[in-house]
């Protein structure tokens, strides 16, 4: 018989009373949270695209304008320079809003939930992974 693995580490070790369920809810609660960390992540890849190219554009009427084509440098500046990127929004706007009407309370309930169920503790489902596939007495496979 194969002995039981030891427990994870003590930061990520189940409170009393925590069921599997649980840590397999607040497990998907988390990924949930990376998942909406990586689509903020996009979100500020666009911001900062979008705003260099509004800047590249700089250098696109320079040159148009230099090379006898002023009409098409003056529409690329009365039409596409400083533009909204959606009615009334440059990107900040759209992170600033997503930050503050989506991300904030995301994270907010998740810490809450977290609390309640788990004394705040993180992590759980995938520290008890981790102890049940490490290889005991292995340097690189410790609990800490």
């Amino acid at each position: 018989m194969t002995p039981a693995p030891p427990p994870p580490d003590r930061r990520h070790r189940r409170p009393e009373g925590v069921t599997d369920t649980t840590v397999e809810a607040l497990g998907a609660l988390s990924k949930a949270l990376e998942t909406a960390e990586r689509a903020r992540g996009a979100l500020y890849d666009f911001h900062q695209l979008t705003g260099s190219a509004d800047l590249a554009l700089d250098d696109a009427v320079r040159l148009l304008r230099a090379a006898g084509h002023g009409h098409r440098a003056d529409q690329v500046e009365r039409e596409i320079l400083g533009r909204n990127v959606i009615p009334g929004h440059w990107t900040f706007q759209i992170v600033k809003e997503y930050n503050s009407t989506y991300y904030e309370v995301f994270r907010t309930v998740e810490r809450e939930i977290r609390q309640d169920l788990a004394e705040g503790r993180d992590h759980l489902y995938e520290a008890e992974m981790k102890a049940a596939r490490r290889t005991e007495g292995h340097p690189d496979h410790t609990a800490d």
